[in-house]
């Protein structure tokens, strides 16, 4: 097995800093959001039912599927549908320390995000994430669009199911008045994802998607890079690109955590890629991680955020999360992305309610033969459509949910 040796990096922190050039407020560009009470901006406007334990996910799927069996949403064309966010966590775990900190923000930042109109948070009520201490930690009252119940207090599965209908049912109205109307791109939160990459990544959608990103900060606009083992190797160019010392200095004790995890995990960050980027043509970690990065363009590096923080600086920013495409889109969504653009080669079929997933082909091939999953074929950049025009149609451009918060401690 050809492993990938350690080497030095000359870290050489802001020394490509540089003022990212926007455009005049008159040239700005924009889109058609639904602008929320606390000014934030969603891309869709979906009703939410959101677990706060593994224990409460059936409750939450049954509710759905009542809603959808009861032709009420069908009075409500402005309502994109109703989504149940569900997870295997939240119990069997410690009440405090990193692992629970991870999965509180998580949760706060999908209870909070602006694509949802209006969200019921259930629980099963004996869990160790107690959802009368979520309220108390992140200082969150009962509103017309926030509300939370536990099965044990409603007394048992069908009456919970009931009241959840009731209450996302008393709820429709508000939500379904909200209409997309012109909002500035500087709202639009862009994740940069990728998966199944191939040998194409790094030489078509990724560097394609870099000018695109660039493109939105030019408009104001904020890009999150995640997926920390998947920029290892090439870290040192970005942190090239940090607006200051710090920003870089964070990036590099996120990898060096990365390293003492993996270390104590009987793990290392020079792995080989998956079975799939080799039959793609990626022989080491080295190859993807160039690849990954040209997803976040060369705009300057102007913060670097843990995982699911919300997401508050303007321009390109950094999110450390897993390379695990689920659990590091999960992250972006919680820090507050409302649009993904995720590339992939060999055919990654992923969405991400309630933000909507653009899906770029690196070929074209992949392309054609999953028609139906693939939005951007960026496989004609091996043709000769030049990086900049492809980039400007991602740009110009503009799944079920698969909700995986990271579980960093131990299960107990």
């Amino acid at each position: 097995m050809c492993m990938l040796h350690d080497f030095a990096r000359d870290y050489a922190f802001a020394a490509d800093a540089k003022d990212d050039v926007l455009l005049p407020e008159a040239e700005r560009g924009h889109f058609m959001g639904f602008r929320r009470s606390n000014g934030r901006t969603g891309t869709r406007n979906f009703l939410g039912i959101l677990t706060s334990v593994n224990c409460s996910a059936s409750v939450a799927r049954f509710a759905t599927r009542e809603l959808e069996r009861s032709g009420i949403l069908d009075q409500f064309p402005g309502i994109d549908g109703v989504v149940p966010i569900v997870h295997g966590t939240g119990c069997g775990m410690a009440s405090k320390g990193e692992g629970f900190d991870v999965l509180s923000r998580t949760l706060w930042g999908y209870a909070t995000h602006p694509n949802f109109a209006a969200v019921v948070m259930v629980g099963l009520g004996c869990e160790m994430f107690q959802i009368a201490r979520f309220k108390s930690d992140f200082g969150v009252d009962e509103t017309d669009s926030f509300r939370t119940l536990t099965i044990q207090d409603e007394g048992g599965t069908r009456r919970t199911v009931e009241h959840i209908v009731g209450a996302l049912t008393e709820m429709l109205p508000a939500a379904a008045a909200c209409r997309r109307a012109a909002r500035p791109l500087s709202e639009l939160i862009l994740a940069l994802q990728c998966g199944g990459s191939d040998g194409y990544s790094a030489l078509t959608a990724n560097p394609a998607l870099g000018v695109a990103s660039d493109i939105l900060v030019r408009h104001g606009g904020t890009s999150i890079l995640s997926e920390t083992p998947e920029i290892y190797g090439a870290e040192h160019l970005l942190t090239r690109r940090a607006a200051s010392r710090e920003v870089g200095e964070k990036l590099v004790s996120r990898i060096r955590w990365w390293e003492d995890y993996t270390a104590r995990n009987a793990g290392e960050m020079n792995n080989n890629p998956s079975p799939g980027n080799k039959a793609g043509g990626l022989t080491t970690i080295l190859e993807k991680s160039l690849g990954a990065a040209a997803k976040g363009g060369a705009s300057t590096l102007r913060a670097v955020y843990e995982y699911a923080e919300p997401v508050t600086e303007r321009g390109f920013v950094f999110m450390d999360t897993p390379g695990y495409d689920p659990v590091a889109a999960t992250g972006q969504v919680a820090g507050g992305a409302n649009v993904i653009c995720f590339t992939t080669g060999r055919g990654s079929a992923f969405g991400c309610k309630p933000t909507p997933s653009i899906k770029l082909a690196t070929n074209s091939e992949i392309a054609r033969r999953m028609s139906e999953d693939m939005d951007i074929n960026c496989g004609d950049v091996l043709d000769g459509v030049p990086l900049e025009e492809k980039g400007r149609d991602i740009f110009l451009g503009y799944g079920d949910a698969e909700f995986v918060p990271w579980q960093i401690g131990a299960v107990m």
